[in-house]
């Protein structure tokens, strides 16, 4: 998946959002000075008044300039719109691939109409090959989720998401290992759905 990641921005995602006109640049750059980058780097990326007060007769500048450089140095270090569209492209690719795999798989199946058919025979259920490969594919898209996080753009809710890919593999694992995967491909097309629209 990563491979498949890489390739999709280069070559599917990067000119769907240049024909979109998704601007390249990011945000616009702090003129480089010093002193404010020695404080930004070693002290703080969010000086108080009194730090204002102190560069700014230092530098025979008045606050609000100094204010303003260091909210965009701050944001000089955020991705670029063109990066976090072609990252959001790629899961939305994926998501919508694999719910229309999931709808198709569960539209032929008797337990997405009756949901009492989910239990007749368990555990004893056979595994159809559409539902290995259903279960294998999530799994290991979530899998590289998982690990994507710690190459990708750095997120505010990095914690977060990666706890939500854990608790998904534990989910999709247990519920594979235990021949859950009747009620396991209704909640994995449901979640898919969900992500369709958030991405």
């Amino acid at each position: 998946f990563f491979f498949h990641s890489s390739v999709s921005h280069r070559f599917i995602a990067k000119p769907c959002a240049l024909g979109l006109k998704v601007q390249a640049n990011g945000p616009q750059k702090a003129q480089p000075n010093a002193i404010l980058e020695k404080v930004f780097t070693a002290i703080t990326k969010h000086p108080d008044e009194k730090r204002l007060e102190g560069l700014s007769k230092q530098l025979d500048w008045d606050v609000r300039s100094i204010q303003r450089w260091f909210r965009q140095r701050r944001n000089q270090e955020k991705p670029s719109t063109l990066t976090k569209f072609c990252e959001s492209m790629w899961r939305f690719t994926f998501y919508l691939y694999i719910f229309t795999y999931g709808v198709r798989f569960l539209k032929k199946t008797p337990w997405l109409w009756n949901t009492r058919q989910c239990w007749n025979g368990y555990p004893y259920q056979p595994l159809m090959p559409d539902l290995h490969y259903y279960y294998i594919v999530e799994l290991s898209f979530y899998w590289s989720l998982m690990f994507s996080q710690f190459i990708d753009i750095k997120r505010k809710d990095f914690g977060i998401m990666f706890t939500h890919h854990i608790v998904t593999v534990t989910l999709i694992t247990f519920s594979y290992v235990t021949n859950l995967t009747r009620v396991g491909t209704l909640t994995l097309c449901l979640h898919d759905a969900a992500d369709v629209v958030l991405e």
